[in-house]
């Protein structure tokens, strides 16, 4: 449990210190690159799609994996070569804090929503929307400041599941390995599995592998939301009466819920125009609403940490499990 506790809290210095490494070095943005040029080889064929589609999503994983599992044992190595025993455990915590990093982003959710916040209190609409492009996937063009607002909210309570838990819950309980899995097929999906037409398709497996892995977090996150906001002084009773009336309004079965725990919370009114609305509260959004949803988020991912660490260890002990976190 300490090595654990020693990974998570130097991860989230990382990042919060640093924020996310240039793409050229960011292993989430090698992967964008290998999907892009996977994609690319498979579109040309146009039978068997969705069985290509399988085969994308499976050569990439196993492909992540393997590059991993060369640096994690060059890592390995270098330490076993070059450093003495006393010192061994403290760069692998750092070499594995490291890897960690690559798979949640607090900081630069923050900075993206920090953006928004700052151009829509200079009254400029215009650039609040092409930033909002960048983190959403709807068209931002006509948006006005509510649903630029409301747009910021959801992809803050969204990034908290994709972003930061649900990376961070497979790393508790399967390892590092397993948390790039989950962010990778979660790139897979952020890329292809849209229900358009050249993706329907080839994008579906990715798309389904996302949901199945999400299930789990996005509903833990959104309760261990619901408890931030009680220690918060937020609404917390609304966020929990929301989130359980308003959770199946998405399209996905997982974003509702943490979508709908932050709109209780913050007694406020969140819409995706032509697709849901979701929450009781002001329609009349304020960007103090996006500060007090970037608070929730740091918390949130604090408390899930502690929560299911904490769980994992009681488990391993009760079950007799040890569980593999290198």
């Amino acid at each position: 449990m300490f090595d654990i506790l020693c990974i998570l809290i130097l991860t989230f210095i990382i990042d919060i210190k640093f924020g996310d490494p240039p793409n050229k070095f960011h292993p989430t943005a090698w992967v964008g690159f290998i999907i892009s040029k996977v994609v690319n080889i498979v579109t040309t064929y146009n039978k068997h799609e969705k069985l290509l589609g399988v085969i994308l999503t499976i050569f990439v994983v196993a492909l992540v994996l393997s590059i991993l599992y060369i640096i994690m044992n060059f890592i390995i190595m270098v330490l076993e070569r070059y450093t003495t025993l006393d010192y061994v455990f403290v760069f692998l915590i750092i070499s594995m804090s490291m890897l960690l990093k690559t798979t949640i982003s607090i900081n630069n959710m923050e900075k993206h929503a920090i953006l928004i916040m700052d151009a829509l209190d200079n009254n400029n609409y215009h650039d609040a929307r092409q930033k909002l492009s960048l983190i959403v996937s709807r068209n931002t063009i006509k948006l006005d400041k509510n649903h630029i607002i409301s747009g910021v909210l959801e992809s803050v309570s969204e990034n908290t599941v994709d972003g930061i838990t649900a990376p961070l819950f497979y790393f508790i309980f399967f390892g590092i390995k397993a948390a790039f899995v989950y962010r990778t097929i979660n790139t897979i999906d952020s890329m292809i599995g849209y229900k358009n037409f050249i993706f329907r398709n080839i994008g579906w497996f990715g798309a389904n592998c996302d949901t199945l892995l999400n299930y789990i977090p996005s509903r833990l996150t959104a309760y261990v939301i619901i408890l931030c906001a009680m220690i918060l002084g937020y609404d917390w009773r609304s966020s929990f009466k929301i989130m359980k009336r308003d959770n199946m309004k998405t399209e996905s079965c997982n974003s509702g819920y943490p979508i709908a725990a932050l709109a209780g919370a913050l007694q406020v009114q969140l819409e995706k125009i032509d697709h849901y609305i979701i929450g009781d509260g002001s329609i009349n959004l304020t960007t103090k609403t996006i500060k007090s949803a970037i608070i929730i988020m740091k918390l949130t991912s604090i408390v899930f940490c502690v929560i299911f660490v904490t769980f994992s260890f009681l488990l391993s002990n009760y079950m007799g499990w040890l569980f593999f976190y290198v």
